[in-house]
């Protein structure tokens, strides 16, 4: 085994690059022309008079605005910096960093022109007034960052009013990857997501999220333990009776009402983790007891719950992560760029749990080996496949279930998502190529 102070100083590498290249190139994303410019008489009709025609057909048929602009391909990534990755309330300003690496995977792996919007309001009801506003010029909307409990009721009530797809990733994100890591996961220990006793070690946004998806897909949630920072969630918390969804859960899951957090560990076959960033947040005897081929997600940001080696080591057969630089990364961003691609592609109206099941399901289907293998128990976003076939089937999906605008076929959908990520990755290599995006210092 690798030793675990070479383990860890990998483990700090990133942030200490992260220090020297964010000031080098002093953002991750910029406007590019798509447009060609052949010289001063096209300015003539990219802009006035010429631009009035297709201001004026617009202005006709509304939904003329996808066949004449980037609406279509345009995501706003909203943020008030209310609880960003680990950090919590850090502001707008200290999000930016965040929504501009948001905003380079939806280019990169999804070919999906985002924009970072950070908000200067703390205001639920300012911040949703203020993503209306925004449907005119976008074709949907990823929010991102908002601390929980207000984050659930913006997201529900943004779903139900807006005309365009929103989506909250750090709620249905997190939900549809971990769903699909665990598929793979329950299907190399010989388990059935209907029989497990499952652990959710954390209540946010992230894993109150989860469980009503993983609900959808068919756990049962009397096998289900939440734990918040109080203990766990059962039908006797009356401190949760003011937060909605949390109540909800104290009266569905926790069958066996179980009241303290240690105790619901043992026997338990699955552990989701989405909690405070350790290490030591998951403790290793806390491991041991759960019962055999258990399965361990600690997917807090920067840091896991607990190091990988350290809960094999407590007997854990397979172990996630959030992070790239481990095996087994359970990360939005295998999940986000495709979803969206997908849904712009058929101009979806909303983003349901049919389709997160759905984009679930084909990314769990991409891992290599047919996820078989207790270390890759997911794709990794270098191989290209995974983003245009999970495009394509919450595509589908969308159609099946009556909110798509547009009707494809499947080889239609596949090759448009193909062809987008592609030149988005094509274009990101010729403009390294030719210097216009410099190389990194030594």
């Amino acid at each position: 085994m690798t030793n675990k102070d070479d383990l860890l100083a990998k483990a700090n590498k990133p942030a200490e690059d992260a220090l020297k290249l964010h000031p080098f190139y002093r953002g991750k994303v910029e406007v590019a022309l798509k447009s060609c410019v052949r010289g001063i008489d096209d300015f003539a009709i990219w802009y006035s008079p010429g631009v009035a025609a297709p201001c004026k057909a617009i202005a006709a048929n509304k939904d003329d605005v996808y066949k004449y602009t980037n609406k279509g391909n345009f995501v706003a990534v909203v943020s008030d910096g209310t609880r960003v990755l680990g950090l919590g309330d850090i502001g707008p300003e200290a999000s930016m960093p965040v929504m501009e690496g948001k905003a380079l995977l939806f280019k990169y792996l999804g070919g999906v022109d985002a924009f970072p919007i950070c908000v200067d309001t703390k205001d639920p009801e300012e911040l949703i007034k203020f993503v209306k506003m925004l449907q005119p010029s976008f074709g949907g909307i990823n929010l991102e960052d908002i601390a929980s409990p207000k984050c659930f009721d913006i997201l529900d009530r943004l779903r139900e009013e807006c005309e365009i797809p929103v989506w909250h990733d750090d709620q249905q994100g997190t939900a549809l990857v971990n769903l699909a890591g665990l598929i793979n996961a329950l299907k190399i220990v010989g388990k059935k997501i209907g029989d497990i006793k499952l652990v959710m070690n954390g209540a946010g946004a992230a894993n109150l999220c989860t469980i009503r998806l993983l609900m959808a897909a068919g756990i049962d949630p009397e096998k289900v333990i939440l734990i918040d920072s109080k203990g766990t969630l059962h039908k006797g918390r009356d401190d949760l009776k003011g937060h909605r969804l949390k109540w909800e859960l104290c009266q569905k899951t926790n069958g066996a009402g179980v009241l303290d957090g240690v105790e619901a560990f043992k026997g338990a076959d699955a552990v989701i983790a989405l909690s405070k960033p350790g290490p030591g947040t998951l403790k290793k005897e806390w491991i041991a007891s759960m019962a055999k081929d258990a399965i361990v997600f600690a997917c807090a940001n920067p840091n896991p719950e607990i190091w990988p080696w350290e809960a094999k080591e407590a007997g854990a057969a397979i172990v996630a992560t959030g992070r790239s630089d481990f095996p087994n990364q359970v990360n939005n961003s295998l999940g986000f760029p495709a979803l969206f691609r997908g849904v712009l592609d058929v101009q979806a109206r909303t983003i349901t749990d049919g389709m997160c099941i759905a984009a679930a399901e084909e990314l769990a289907a991409c891992a290599p080996n047919g996820g078989k293998d207790p270390e890759k128990i997911l794709p990794t976003m270098d191989m290209s496949e995974v983003f245009p076939r999970v495009a394509t089937a919450t595509a589908l999906k969308a159609i099946e279930e009556g909110v798509a605008r547009l009707q494809l076929s499947r080889d239609e959908i596949f090759a448009m998502a193909k062809e987008k990520i592609e030149r988005s990755q094509n274009l990101t290599k010729v403009m390294m190529d030719q210097g216009f995006i410099p190389a990194p210092p030594k």
